[in-house]
C-alpha cells in the first residue's frame, strides 16, 4: 500500500502547491510558452497520480486484476506493493477515483460536443454572410485557412479553428488598421489556430468541470485562458514589432470602453486583460535567459517522471 498512499500524497501536494507556485511566478507573463508547458506538465502530473491510484486501488480490490497486473512479474513484486488484504480501502480508493474519472470523461465530451456544436454554428453563420465561390470557378487547391471579410463598421478580428480554419477581420478593422497593425492581429489569430489552443481550452474546462473541487484544474483553466493570449502577443510582436502589435490592439478594441477608466470587472476576460496586455507590449520585458528557461523545463518534465517513478519503486526495491 505504501506506493498507493504515497501517489494519493504526491498528487494532493502537486494539486497544492503546484499552483500556489505558479500563479504568483513572476517569469510566466515574460515567457507564456513556457508557463503553459509548466502547467500542462502539473495537470498531466496530477492526473497520472490518479490514474495509477485508481489502477493499484482496483488491483487491490480485485484479486483477479492484481493477478492479471502482475502477470510475468518476477517474485516479490506483487508482495512489494502491499496489496493483499487491503480490499476494504482499495474499494473506496477506486470508487472515489473512478467516480472522478468518469465526471472528467463526461465533462470532457461534453464540452468536445458543444465546442463542435458552436464552431458548426459560426462556420455556418460566416458562410452564409460571406458564402464561397464554388469550387469549379478556379484551379487553385483549397487552403485550409482563408482569410474572410465581413461588412461590419466596428473593427473586429477572430479566428475559428477547424479542419477549415477562417481568420475573420471586418471592413471596420481595415478601415482602422494600418498593413502592418493587419498583419500583427492577423499573426496573433493565426497563432490560437495553428497552436490548437482551443484544445486546450476544451481540456482545462473539462477537467474543471469534473473535478469541480480540485483547485489545480480551475487555476489550470483561468491560467490557460491568459497564457494563450499572451503567447498569440508575443508571436505577433515577434514578427511585426511590439509597438505596431500595442497599437493594433488599441485600434482593434477602440469604441468598447476597454481603456477607460472604469472598473476592469465591469468588462468580459479577455476583454478586461487589454490594456494589462497593451501595457506588457509597451514594456518589453526581455526573455528569461536560456539556462533559467532550460531549467524550469526540467524542473516540468521532472513532475510527471517522479510520479511515474514512485510508482515502479516498490518492485525495483524488490528486484535488487
Amino acid at each position: 500500500m505504501t506506493a498507493l498512499l504515497g501517489l494519493l500524497l504526491l498528487g494532493v501536494l502537486l494539486a497544492t502547491a503546484g499552483p500556489l507556485l505558479l500563479t504568483r511566478a513572476g517569469w510566466a507573463e515574460r515567457e507564456p510558452v513556457l508557463a503553459l508547458l509548466v502547467w500542462q506538465c502539473l495537470v498531466v502530473a496530477v492526473l497520472l497520480c490518479c490514474l495509477l491510484s485508481l489502477l493499484l486501488a482496483v488491483s487491490a480490490a480485485l484479486p483477479e486484476v492484481r493477478t492479471l497486473l502482475f502477470a510475468g512479474a518476477p517474485q516479490g513484486v506483487e508482495a512489494a506493493y502491499g496489496l493483499a488484504g487491503a480490499e476494504g480501502w482499495g474499494r473506496f480508493c477506486a470508487a472515489l477515483l473512478a467516480l472522478g474519472g468518469l465526471r472528467t470523461a463526461l465533462s470532457l465530451a461534453r464540452e468536445i460536443r458543444a465546442a463542435r456544436a458552436e464552431r458548426g454554428h459560426r462556420h455556418a453563420e460566416l458562410a452564409h454572410r460571406a458564402p464561397e465561390l464554388p469550387a469549379a470557378t478556379g484551379d487553385l487547391p483549397a487552403r485550409r485557412e482563408r482569410l474572410v471579410v465581413l461588412e461590419n463598421v466596428r473593427p473586429e478580428a477572430w479566428s475559428l479553428p477547424g479542419p477549415q480554419s477562417r481568420l475573420v477581420v471586418t471592413t471596420g478593422a481595415l478601415s482602422r488598421l494600418t498593413d502592418r497593425e493587419l498583419e500583427a492581429v492577423l499573426s496573433h489569430e493565426r497563432s490560437h489556430v495553428r497552436a490548437r489552443h482551443h484544445w486546450l481550452a476544451q481540456c482545462a474546462q473539462a477537467l474543471a468541470a469534473g473535478f469541480p473541487g480540485v483547485g489545480v484544474f480551475s487555476a489550470f483553466r483561468d491560467q490557460v485562458g491568459e497564457l494563450v493570449e499572451l503567447a498569440a502577443d508575443d508571436r505577433a510582436a515577434r514578427r511585426h514589432g511590439r509597438l505596431t502589435t500595442a497599437h493594433a490592439m488599441v485600434e482593434i478594441n477602440a469604441g468598447r470602453g476597454v481603456f477607460a477608466a472604469c472598473p476592469g470587472g465591469l468588462l468580459p476576460g479577455q476583454l478586461a486583460q487589454a490594456p494589462r496586455r497593451v501595457d506588457r507590449l509597451l514594456a518589453g520585458a526581455p526573455r528569461l535567459p536560456v539556462t533559467s528557461r532550460l531549467r524550469l523545463t526540467v524542473a516540468a518534465l521532472a513532475a510527471p517522471a517522479a510520479v511515474l517513478l514512485l510508482a515502479v519503486l516498490p518492485g525495483l526495491n524488490a528486484l535488487r
